[in-house]
């Protein structure tokens, strides 16, 4: 067969990436060859993909984690364009991988069919290859002001005759109004192809909203294929920034006696956000982000994560304090921990050329490096080990480069031909790699060193926490959550015969798209 299915939201954040992620792992149980695919995305959240020319490459890290729910490595083309923003009005464009152009709201169209036309083709080779195909839209597929040239949303749905469904949030209220409105808004030939719906974050008595489902129905003649309960469990991988609140996840009780505080400072270009998160599965380990200075003294580890624009957010940490805040931990002898462009932040000065062609910049000092931006992105896996025998594993995906360094600073770990990376002076730490906390022993150790700095002898580290099962957990939930709450018979008709005849226009329809 060569089923498909195209899973759009009411909004951002409905919980489009986490339902697709769901129904991959369902299908996979059935013993189904599935894999994901979501045509443009746009978010600094990325992972990295090594080719078969053994050259790195990005895509949106929601398709990632959909590629593991399928049993699949990645593939470059579950995420044929990534669009990563810069600034509120430019964004990179990763095709297939690989950074090629920037884009502004401009000049977005002058590109946008070179665009489809790959994310067409990546689709039209996975539907070949796979039984069966999940797409995951983009915000909501009702934004009439862009539905010219759409291939997203229900542009891919109308290209490759896919049948819809709309999930919708509940827990933000207002759900059967912006399902009712969201087919109300499309053309005709749009509605033909939107099946019905989906209710995510349910809480409270399924009875009380079962009046709700039933005029959704009358009103626009399709079914609800499922209301989907809150999940205090999932928030592993979370693709939104919409998605992040103050605190990650649920903290396990400590271990020992004494908690772990780490602060993670919440810039405004954030990106790879969910380097923390494996820090946030240890148990005693609460993880909070923040854009308060007042909050950083407390903070037991104070982090830096990464950015898609370093000179930009450094000059934002000024305006608002928070460098000041950053020093001052530092200097009371506490943890301080950079990553990627937080990392870049640390140094005396940053030489950039690229990004924001702001030439030499002076960093927070904190470490005796320089970096340098070069036009050539280093988009690459990466292994080595730490303290000398401790594995580590990681990706990286920056411009920027250590040019210049102290003799003899310490790095803070090292690749596997021996090459220090990173820098470690006192209890300040940076490095390029993205992803080193989820290697189990690599965060256990770091953790009991930070703690020690901190002060926080009551604090022990898990031996037996993973990383890799927790997310792997969460996977399983996904399946579980499509398998006991939607109608996975009706879903199955749907994949593989196609959107069902005769579905009702509702007017008034929006003009048809050109």
């Amino acid at each position: 067969m060569s089923g498909g299915l195209l899973v759009a939201g009411t909004t951002s954040d409905a919980g489009k990436s986490v339902l697709t992620a769901g129904i991959c792992r369902w299908l996979r149980r059935r013993g189904v060859r599935v894999a994901p695919f979501k045509a443009q995305n746009m978010s600094n959240n990325s992972a990295v993909v090594v080719g078969p020319d053994g050259r790195g490459g990005e895509l949106g890290r929601a398709q990632a984690m959909q590629a593991a729910a399928c049993g699949l490595d990645a593939d470059l083309r579950f995420n044929p364009v990534l669009l990563k923003p810069g600034s509120d009005h430019a964004s990179q464009v990763v095709l297939l991988g690989e950074a090629v152009d920037t884009v502004t709201a401009g000049n977005y169209h002058e590109v946008r069919a070179r665009l489809a036309t790959t994310a067409y083709a990546a689709l039209a080779e996975l539907r070949a290859e796979y039984d069966v195909v999940i797409c995951e839209g983009a915000g909501s597929p009702a934004e009439i002001n862009l539905r010219d040239g759409d291939y997203v949303n229900m542009g891919l749905a109308r290209q490759a005759g896919l049948p819809t469904i709309v999930v919708g949030d509940i827990d933000r209220g207002g759900v059967f109004a912006s399902m009712f409105g969201t087919v109300a808004l499309l053309d005709a030939a749009d509605q033909a192809l939107l099946a019905g719906f989906v209710v995510n974050k349910f809480r409270g008595d399924r009875g009380l909203l079962q009046p709700g489902l039933d005029m959704l129905r009358r009103v626009t003649g399709r079914p609800t294929y499922g209301v989907v309960p809150w999940a205090l469990d999932l928030w592993l991988d979370a693709e939104d920034s919409l998605a992040y609140g103050r605190v990650l996840g649920r903290p396990p009780a400590p271990r020992g006696t004494d908690w772990l505080d780490v602060a993670v400072v919440r810039l405004p270009r954030i990106s790879n956000a969910t380097d923390v998160e494996a820090l946030a599965t240890e148990p005693g380990v609460r993880v909070r982000l923040t854009v308060e200075p007042a909050e950083l003294a407390a903070a037991d580890l104070v982090v830096l994560p990464g950015t898609k624009s370093t000179v930009a957010d450094l000059a934002w940490l000024r305006e608002t304090g928070l460098a000041d805040a950053v020093r001052a931990h530092a200097a009371a002898g506490r943890p301080l921990l950079g990553i990627c462009g937080g990392f870049q932040m640390l140094g005396r000065a940053i030489h950039d050329a690229v990004e924001s062609r702001r030439g030499t910049v002076p960093g927070l000092g904190l470490l005796p490096v320089e970096i340098t931006f070069e036009p050539r992105k280093t988009v690459r896996r990466a292994e080595g080990t730490a303290a000398g025998d401790v594995p580590v594993h990681g990706y990286e995906i920056h411009h920027g480069r250590v040019t210049a360094a102290d003799p003899g600073l310490a790095p803070l770990l090292r690749y596997a031909d021996g090459t220090g990376e990173g820098a470690r002076l006192g209890t300040v730490y940076g490095t390029h790699w993205h992803g080193a906390f989820s290697s189990d022993a690599f965060r256990r150790r770091f953790l009991t060193e930070v703690a020690e700095a901190a002060g926080r002898t009551g604090f022990k580290v898990a031996p037996d926490t993973s990383f890799a099962a927790a997310r792997e957990r969460t996977l399983d939930l996904l399946g579980d959550l499509v398998e006991e709450h939607l109608d996975t018979d009706a879903l199955w008709r749907l994949i593989e015969s196609g959107p069902p005849p005769g579905l009702p226009f509702v007017p008034p329809g929006a003009p048809p798209a050109q």
